[in-house]
This record gives C-alpha cells, structure tokens and sequence, in this order.
C-alpha cells in the first residue's frame, strides 16, 4: 500500500458542475505528478480554503468538526458550498488506501477553482506523519509577535477573513522565519490592543489550578479542533474548562501552556520570550496519549 495517497473530486460543490460529467465522483492520481492548472486561483491567488485533519490507527480525528470548519471557511470566502458527503467520502477512501500505520494525516484542499470557470477545484492528500515524541515531551519556545489586529476584528472587519482556514498562508510562514531569527521555534500571536490569540497553526490552551483554558472566541482566531478534545479530556479528569480574553502577562501566569493542533497535537510551551517556563511532563504525555487514541 502506498505512503501517500492523493484522490482528486470530480464535483467538490453540488453548487457547481462536474469536472468530467459521468465519470466517478472519485479518482486516485499519482501524488508526485502535477494535477492543479496553473491558471487555478488556488494556486495564483492563495483563493481557497483547506483542513488538515489527523489520523489515529486508520481513524480520522475529529472528522465532522473539521468538515463544519471547512464549511464555515467556504462560506467566509464565499466559494461554492462543499459537498460534504463527497468530501467525507473522499477523506474516507484515501485513509483506508493508505499504508496502514500508528498516525498519519489528511489534507482537504478547495479552490475557486481556474478564474472564469465557475467550478472549485477539490483533492484530498493522505500520509504518514512524522515523529513528533520530541516536542511533545521537551516542548517549544516560543516568541509573541503583534497580529496587527485589534481583538475585535472579526466584528469590525470580518473581510479579512480572520477565523477562515485559507490558503493565504504567507504571514503564517514569514512569522516562523521570524520566530527563528528569535532564537525561537513557534509564535503565540498577540492582538493590537494586547490580547492573547493563537499560534499561526496551533490553539493555545493553558492550566491554572484545575482548570484547562483557552483565548475566547470571536477573537478573530480558528475554531480549534484539537482544541476542543483538549477540553474534552480535562472534563473527563473532572477539571475546570472555558474561554477567556487574557493579556500575555496573565498568560505568563498560568502553570502550563501548550500549543494543540492536529498532527502534532499537544506541544508544551518551555519559554516565552527567551524566559524559561516548567513543562508538565504528566500531563502532556496523558494528553498526547489520549489524544493519539480519540475520535470525537
């Protein structure tokens, strides 16, 4: 069985035509060979949204969040309704074509499509992960950078698609660069008017006393998939949980902190800053644990 699978849709929106009328809703292509248009606008123009959803011993991860979110992205952008049930069948099909393993991951990936057209352009990738024990044992440091948002941007100013998982990722990327000439591995991002938010592709999640907490919502920041089994596990251990509006001094204050996402999961935070911050061992090894074996 192969190490990656790429499966491409013939129909990603039931808002839109068929790529190839009469064909499968449904086709596997050779990953390594080029599929996408170069006119695409996913391509061109960064115009299209994505997931990336872990994958447990064959089992996707919180599979029905990350298709609400995709959903919620395409509505931001105001691209055609995905069909989900035709992506939940295509993430479905390229897992179980996968070489069976402890954890892998998928991509969903749709664009506008080529300018003009009028059809979004969909595939889904599937591969094995890389090994994260690492940073989920020894953690990251981490370096806050100003957004350049106020808190409140998603009310104020909701075309700037903050809280959309885009394509647009060129800030994401030139703040890791930044994080690096830092002397850091990550960036927690800050508001304008000095609030907590996210990292630029991880929640924050943070312990104080027995409570497990994160940023609030409507902070202009992604609807956390992670983030919500993190929650789930804490409630399961009878600890508090909820979202707050926090500055990064209170942050600094807290017991613990991690950045979650899928894949990687649960990465403590070891300092901020350069300041050197404890690492809850216990817990981050139970967490990644749980999380490795959950499906909510």
């Amino acid at each position: 069985m192969p190490h990656e699978v790429l499966a491409l849709l013939n129909r990603p929106s039931m808002d839109a035509a068929e790529h190839h009328p009469g064909e499968p809703a449904l086709t596997f292509a050779d990953a390594a060979v080029a599929q996408v248009n170069v006119l695409d606008l996913g391509v061109s123009r960064g115009d299209g949204i994505f997931e990336t959803i872990s994958v447990g011993n064959g089992k996707a991860q919180a599979l029905e969040h990350h298709l609400r979110r995709f959903a919620r992205s395409a509505q931001m952008l105001d691209l055609p309704a995905p069909d989900l049930d035709a992506w939940r069948q295509a993430i479905l099909a390229a897992i179980e074509a996968l070489e069976p393993g402890e954890e892998a991951w998928v991509k969903t990936v749709m664009t506008r499509g080529v300018e003009g057209d009028g059809r979004p352009t969909g595939w889904v990738y599937a591969a094995q992960s890389a090994d994260f024990s690492r940073v989920r044992s020894e953690g990251v440091s981490v370096a806050l950078l100003d957004r350049g948002y106020r808190h409140d941007v998603e009310q104020t100013s909701p075309w700037l698609l903050q809280g959309a998982k885009s394509l647009s990722y060129a800030v994401n990327r030139a703040v890791l660069r930044e994080a690096a000439r830092r002397g850091a591995d990550d960036v927690i991002f800050v508001s304008s008017d000095g609030f907590v938010l996210e990292g630029p592709t991880s929640s924050v999640v943070y312990r104080r006393g027995n409570g497990i907490y994160s940023p609030g919502t409507g902070l202009g920041i992604l609807d956390g998939t992670t983030q919500a089994n993190v929650f789930v596990f804490a409630q399961s251990l009878g600890m508090t949980t909820g979202f707050e509006r926090l500055t990064p001094a209170e942050l600094a204050a807290s017991d613990a902190i991690w950045l979650v996402s899928s894949v990687r999961l649960a990465a403590p935070v070891r300092a901020i800053d350069g300041v050197e911050r404890p690492v809850d061992g216990q817990f981050s090894s139970a967490l990644n644990t749980w999380l490795k074996a959950v499906f909510v």
